[in-house]
């Protein structure tokens, strides 16, 4: 069975991560484009600059965030090819926040796992 995983792009890579995809919308600040170990960047699954922008990485807000950026990824292209490569392997989704409890990347790895 595939799993889906989450980790911060700033971690080193593990041999076990499977398709390793960037998330974030932005390229992470102070990360060489050949430096990060990845296997896609899908920008447009990640949440919208306003979403983004609303939540402010506020964990009180975390809830509302994931209910509307749930809503976001109905419907979205890369979330769907996302998910269907989650079905066949393991994916490791590389993410940019400091919190590692509050981010959009959680929210898309419980999404994809249902």
């Amino acid at each position: 069975m595939s799993k889906v995983r989450t980790k911060r792009v700033y971690d080193p890579a593990e041999r076990e991560g499977g398709y390793r995809v960037l998330v974030d919308r932005l390229w992470p600040r102070g990360v060489k484009k050949t430096d990060l170990k990845h296997d896609e960047w899908l920008k447009h699954v990640a949440p919208s600059g306003a979403l983004r922008r609303w939540f402010g990485h506020d964990p009180e807000r975390f809830d509302e965030f994931a209910r509307r950026y749930r809503k976001e990824l109905e419907g979205n292209q890369e979330a769907e090819r996302l998910a269907q490569i989650a079905a066949e392997r393991t994916v490791t989704l590389l993410y940019a926040a400091k919190d590692q409890e509050h981010n959009h990347a959680i929210v898309l790895a419980d999404y994809l796992s249902e």
